[in-house]
């Protein structure tokens, strides 16, 4: 005798063979939905409010995919949680290519040393997808203030307490001002805000001494006049701010960092889809007016000639936690 058991359309065991039917259906497919992919809009899940840093980087390689591939991508910003919402949202959705999100140092990378509590686990349910750029850093300060030069500012941090503004707990702006900190053997005070435009208004202001802002953050204030630029945290010096030398021409080694971008998805997609989507966004981002924007917002396109697959931008990542964990763990940064 054979026991059968029928299950309620809505009955967890129900959904989750349904899920798992549809997962083994588009990996078997996968060559085949690579091929003839996309049928429809893709949802680009942006983990951050309008506006930023990371929603400028979304809109700019939507609009390259569209001119170059004929593709849709619809941004969906999703913000809170320093990117956690939007992250988890986009790794629960089916993985067929059809959602895909930008994601950022700080989700990607940070997040998981930061917070107490995340709602999936980044390196098991993240599909790294294309590198799309990297965005050093620019340590300024208030162009009405004392420090004309970093052995200015190094001497006056010898002499007495400095501070330093970061975006928030945890942000690289956080995590290259402890580095330095340490490095340069200074007491300094980490003031964080809630984001970079308050944090530019106190320095400017002279209530905190300097920031380690993002290039295309602090680069209308540098034009302006309004902060001075010490130096960069690039390998080499960008061309946007040609004059400013590097941390490790001013004397500090080791200190070169940037803001990783990439476009990501939940994990399980099929290997030829995750293939084609790479293959596609970087012939985007090599077009000329792509190339533009981000040589504009100061971003650097690596690896050069806008080449790498996707275990290449995996390993990035690898290599970022590597670098990050035990800065978190030593800054002491927590997020509840």
């Amino acid at each position: 005798m054979y026991l059968t058991m029928k299950l309620a359309p809505s009955h967890p065991g129900r959904r989750a063979l349904l899920r798992a039917t549809l997962c083994a259906a588009v990996l078997a497919a996968g060559p085949a939905l690579a091929e003839s992919f996309p049928a429809k809009p893709i949802r680009l899940v942006v983990p951050a409010p309008p506006g930023g840093g990371t929603d400028g980087m979304a809109r700019l390689t939507a609009n390259a995919l569209t001119e170059s591939a004929r593709w849709t991508l619809v941004p969906d910003n999703l913000p809170g949680a320093g990117g956690n919402i939007g992250f988890d949202a986009a790794f629960k959705a089916p993985k067929d290519g059809y959602t895909l999100a930008m994601g950022e140092s700080s989700n990607m990378v940070i997040n998981q040393y930061l917070y107490g509590r995340i709602p999936f686990q980044i390196e098991r349910d993240m599909q790294p997808i294309a590198l799309v750029a990297r965005v050093p850093l620019v340590l300024i300060v208030s162009s009405s203030g004392p420090h004309t030069s970093m052995a200015a500012l190094v001497q006056a941090g010898k002499k007495g307490s400095l501070s330093f503004a970061s975006s928030g707990n945890g942000t690289l702006a956080h995590l290259v001002g402890e580095s330095w900190k340490r490095k340069a053997g200074l007491d300094m005070l980490h003031v964080p805000y809630r984001g970079a435009a308050p944090a530019l208004t106190d320095l400017i202001g002279g209530q905190v001494d300097l920031f380690f802002a993002s290039v295309p953050v602090a680069l209308p204030m540098v034009q302006g006049g309004k902060v001075r630029a010490l130096a960069v945290t690039a390998a080499e010096r960008v061309p946007l701010l040609k004059d400013v030398p590097t941390m490790v021409e001013a004397g500090f080694s080791q200190m070169e960092a940037s803001v990783v971008f990439g476009l990501v998805g939940p994990a399980g997609i099929p290997a030829p889809l995750v293939a084609r989507i790479n293959a596609e966004t970087n012939k985007a981002l090599q077009r000329p007016a792509a190339t533009a924007q981000l040589s504009a917002m100061g971003a650097e396109r690596i690896p050069a000639g806008g080449t790498g697959d996707a275990e290449a931008f995996a390993r990035v990542l690898r290599e970022e936690r590597a670098k990050w964990a035990p800065v978190v763990k030593a800054s002491g940064a927590t997020v509840d």
